[in-house]
Parts: C-alpha cells; sequence; structure tokens
C-alpha cells in the first residue's frame, strides 16, 4: 500500500453473538477467544491495520469488554487512537457515526475503514491491495464497500447485486443493491448468475462524506451521536458518549440508516480468503483439516470421523468420536453441543432453550474475566464455594468486603501482598491467610509473574454481588465487573 493518505481503522468489538455457542457468550464473545490458532479475531485485526499507512486504531466497544479489548491491544504493544464504550449497542449506524465524528475532530478529511472484529482474513496483502483502491475512490468523495467472491450458496451472508459480473482485481464499480440474507433455493440462483458478491460488512470513506450521508439520511442519528460525544465523560483510558443521548438512537446497521440509501456507494470487488467466522461451519472451514475433511482441536481426536469438527477446549477433557459425518461437537468443562453441519446456523435456538430454563451456561462463559486477570469457579455447593483466582503483575483487585462470607486464599505460584483490616503482608507459594466475614481486604499481584491462588469461600450466600467496594483503580461502578 501507498503511504500517501492516513486511514483511521474503526474496530467493532463490542458485538456478543450465540452462533459459536457454548465457546463464545454474553459474558466473552468469540472476538476475544482463542477460535482458531495465531490470536484472538480481535487482535487478527489489529495485526491487519499496524502499519502505515493506518493510524492507531479507534475502538468501539461495550462497558463489559472494555479492559478486554484494553488487554488484548496492550499485549500487541500496541496503542489506540480512543478506547469508545457504548452505553448500549445501538447496531452499526450509531457506531460508525460517532467515531466519523471523532475522526473529523482530527482530520475532517482523514479516511475511515471501519471494519468488525470477527472475520478471517488469510490473504493480508489482497487485503491491502484491494484497501488502496477503495482509498482512491473514497478520497473522491465515494462510499466504498468491500465484496468478496462467494464460493458456495451460503445462507448466512449478505450480497451485494452488480450490474455485470465483477473483474477479479477490478477497480471500485458501482453496484445496483444490498440483498439480505438469502433461502438457499437464492442462494444458488445468485451464485450460478455471477453477478453478486459477499456483502463483508467492511466499508471506507471519508469522515466528512459519511457525515454528510447521515445528514441526508439518518439525521436522526447524526443528531443523538453530536449531543452523545459532547456530554460524553473521559474514564480512565476511556470514552464513555452521554448515556441519554446517545439511547436516544434508533437500533440501526450502516446498511439501513445510509448505504442502501446511497446514489454514489462503490464496491471493491477483494479476493484475500475473507469469512464471517459466524458458525461452527464456517469454523471448520477455515481449521486445519485432514484428508477426510475432519478438524480437531484440544484434546479430541476421531475414529473412522469424516466432514466434521471436534473441539475440546477444556484441558485434560478428552473428546472422542466415533463414526461422525457432518457433525459438529464442542465440549467446555460447563456445557457441550452436538450438532450436525447443516444445522449450524441454528445454534442460537440452543442458547435460547438453556435461557428460558435459567441455565447460566446460556450467557456467562465459566472463566470470568477481569481488569485484573480472571477468576473460575471450582466447586459449588451450598455453603461453600471453591474458585481459582489469576492475577496479572501489577493487578490490584478492589479494597472490598463481605456481608456473607469468608474467605481462605493458599497462593499456588507466584506472589501475592495481601492486605486484611490493618495488616499488609507478602504471600508466597503455600502459604495461606484468612479474610474474616465483613473484615476488609485486598489481593494484589507485585511480581513479575502471574498469581494463581485457590480461594475458598464459606457462608450462607456466594453471590458476586455480595461486594462492597471502597476503592478500585479500575473505577468500577458494580461487583459484576
Amino acid at each position: 500500500m501507498t503511504d500517501t493518505a492516513r486511514i483511521f481503522p474503526v474496530i467493532l468489538c463490542g458485538g456478543a453473538g450465540t452462533r459459536l455457542w457454548p465457546l463464545s457468550r454474553k459474558s466473552y464473545p468469540k472476538q476475544f477467544g482463542p477460535l482458531l490458532p495465531g490470536g484472538s479475531l480481535f487482535q487478527r485485526t489489529l495485526e491487519r491495520v499496524h502499519a502505515a499507512p493506518f493510524a492507531p486504531p479507534l475502538l468501539l466497544t461495550t462497558s463489559d469488554f472494555r479492559f478486554l479489548a484494553a488487554e488484548q491491544l496492550s499485549d500487541l504493544g500496541m496503542e489506540a487512537t480512543r478506547i469508545v464504550i457504548e452505553p448500549e449497542m445501538r447496531n452499526t449506524a450509531p457506531a460508525v457515526c460517532l467515531a466519523a465524528m471523532m475522526v473529523s475532530e482530527i482530520d475532517p478529511n482523514g479516511l475511515m475503514l471501519v471494519l468488525p472484529s470477527d472475520h478471517i482474513i488469510r490473504g493480508v496483502a489482497a487485503f491491502h491491495d484491494a484497501v488502496a483502491q477503495g482509498a482512491k475512490a473514497a478520497s473522491t468523495g465515494h462510499v466504498v464497500t468491500f465484496g468478496v467472491a462467494p464460493t458456495r450458496p451460503e445462507t448466512g451472508y449478505g450480497y451485494l447485486e452488480l450490474s455485470a459480473p465483477p473483474r477479479t482485481g477490478s477497480a471500485a464499480v458501482a453496484f445496483e443493491r444490498f440483498v439480505e440474507k438469502p433461502d438457499l433455493v437464492t442462494a444458488e440462483r445468485m451464485l450460478a448468475s455471477g453477478r453478486y458478491l459477499w456483502n463483508s460488512g467492511i466499508f471506507l470513506f471519508r469522515a466528512s462524506d459519511i457525515l454528510a450521508a447521515f445528514e441526508a439520511h439518518g439525521p436522526e442519528v447524526k443528531a443523538a451521536c453530536a449531543e452523545a460525544l459532547v456530554t460524553g465523560r473521559e474514564d480512565l483510558c476511556f470514552f464513555r458518549p452521554g448515556e441519554e443521548a446517545y439511547a436516544a438512537n434508533p437500533t440501526i446497521s450502516l446498511d439501513y440508516a445510509v448505504m442502501e440509501r446511497l446514489d454514489g456507494g462503490v464496491v471493491v470487488p477483494v479476493d484475500c480468503g475473507w469469512n464471517d467466522l459466524g458458525s461452527w461451519r464456517t469454523v471448520w472451514q477455515e481449521a486445519e483439516r485432514g484428508q477426510d475433511g475432519l478438524a480437531v482441536m484440544g484434546a479430541a481426536q476421531g475414529i473412522d470421523c469424516a466432514d466434521s469438527l471436534l473441539i475440546s477446549a477444556e484441558p485434560g477433557l478428552e473428546l472422542v468420536g466415533l463414526g461422525l459425518n457432518d457433525a459438529i461437537v464442542v465440549a467446555m468443562r460447563d456445557a457441550v453441543l452436538v450438532s450436525t453441519m447443516d444445522r449450524a446456523q441454528e445454534v442460537g435456538q440452543a442458547v435460547a432453550l438453556l435461557r428460558d430454563k435459567g441455565a447460566a451456561q446460556a450467557d456467562e462463559h465459566p472463566r470470568f474475566h477481569r481488569p485484573w486477570g480472571w477468576y473460575e469457579s471450582l466447586a459449588k455447593a451450598p455453603g461453600f464455594q471453591v474458585k481459582r483466582i489469576m492475577v496479572h503483575p501489577g493487578g490490584k483487585l478492589s479494597l472490598q468486603s463481605h456481608r456473607h462470607r469468608a474467605e481462605h486464599w493458599v497462593v499456588v505460584s507466584g506472589a501475592a501482598q495481601v492486605t486484611v483490616g490493618d495488616t499488609v503482608r507478602a504471600l508466597g507459594v503455600n502459604q495461606s491467610c484468612y479474610v474474616p466475614l465483613g473484615e476488609r481486604h485486598r489481593l494484589e499481584n507485585p511480581g513479575e509473574s502471574d498469581l494463581h491462588l485457590i480461594e475458598v469461600q464459606s457462608g450462607d450466600y456466594l453471590g458476586e454481588d455480595d461486594i462492597t467496594r471502597y476503592d478500585d483503580v479500575y473505577a468500577r461502578d458494580s461487583a459484576a465487573e
């Protein structure tokens, strides 16, 4: 790519879908998890735009995932132009409009590359070439989207209809219309015509041009975002738009709000090994497979299996498939999914079923991530719970107390500094301490390696909301954060 114009990547990383349950859940969505080797999907997205002509990215996420996004960004040694916390999800149009206003403050004619954080792109060089083509069109006032040549009659993607079959490597061309996700018969007909591209959900435009488009086609979005920007506030390294103003936005996608109404929209055809990991079938397509079409991950293996995906996401949980064909099996400590490949798009029904019966597995991941590290429950019964806790170097839990439980801490690796009442002391491996019910306490990791400890809770109520905070370096508002 050339470095004649700086491009601001705008990465949308606040979504929490259900189609990759149980590995992806509301509390820990797919973009942050290790679905495939090579880092999280979010980190792969960051790495694709980590050199000239790209500026540091602008990230849009939610309060639940703000520390995850910041941590994974930092793990790559990268910084962001801004990390924006959407007060509530309003789909892509308000997020993009708000980002355009922020980019416009830096450079009114700055180019914005809008990227979902859960896509796979194998051919990064081809992707960069397509962005360069798109930048030429965007620099002259066009609003650009990117279309991928379909390889199968996919019913899980939207499409772009062209007036004629596109030429591979061609520059930006006009397109006729957006097409919603089709049924199988329609998808087969569209594939045969050669005039349709998959809608990648990736966009490129000048900040000033997309704001003009919102003024013409979505003035209510622009007005709400302008007010949210003015009434927003800084929070540590994050920016929180004004909650009341942002909530006035309609829930609407960029496609519906602007793209489908534009006269000057163009598409750049791209062949870059793109895939939207929106179902377990697409994960299987991207995974390393044997000649029999079998893909295995983790402690999984198959005997006489073909065209199947077997995943054990828990170390030590051995998964064995026997005589399976066109099957998906995903095993975690607290939940297992078994499906035929052709039902991969319907996993959301399983999540809805679990949610209706009140099962925590519908939304909660067995490992709970926090800004200081994570914890997971190892055993729980009336009157007690055993947790494993990991604290990053420099991590510090809030100064807190509990009304209903006492705690015992045992260090198994690393070094801890613990505060119990007025006493502060160091704990090493195989050392422990007791936190009486109602006593103020704090746990810190002053070392240079991760701290792991076992916590035994005892009491008549063990919920996470039994936390009274007195001081928190992460400025969290609730015990659930």
